[in-house]
């Protein structure tokens, strides 16, 4: 079974969304150091239940709320989406550090993001 592991909130004004987040939830809100204008949220402690996620810029990708599920394989995964009548928006690509990641959509038009766990990732 595959669990969600990520979520991604899309924001037009991205200080707003931190500020807004952070000010609502008491959530611990930090700039990622890499190339993209992408926000890691941290909604709790590793003890409590729930999970940890971001604020991105919006775009075509992330027109509204991501959640992204772990994968064993991502291309196993992929196979599948196509497969069954989703679609797979980008190829993969590599979260330094973390795994492999890309978004799709399924049937519905709802995008999510899927992700296979490698800390060797470059």
């Amino acid at each position: 079974m595959s669990k969600v592991i990520h979520f991604e909130i899309p924001a037009d004004n991205m200080e707003r969304a931190v500020a807004f987040y952070k000010t609502v939830f008491g959530w611990k809100i930090e700039k990622w150091g890499g190339p993209v204008n992408y926000w890691l949220v941290t909604t709790g402690e590793d003890s409590e239940p729930g999970i940890n996620g971001a604020i991105a810029a919006k775009d075509n990708i992330h027109p509204t709320t991501i959640n992204t599920v772990s994968v064993p394989s991502i291309d196993e995964a992929a196979k599948r989406i196509r497969q069954t009548g989703g679609e797979v928006l980008m190829p993969k690509m590599a979260v330094p550090g973390v795994g492999y990641m890309t978004y799709c959509k399924d049937p519905e038009g709802n995008i999510f993001g899927i992700m296979q766990m490698d800390p060797q990732a470059k």
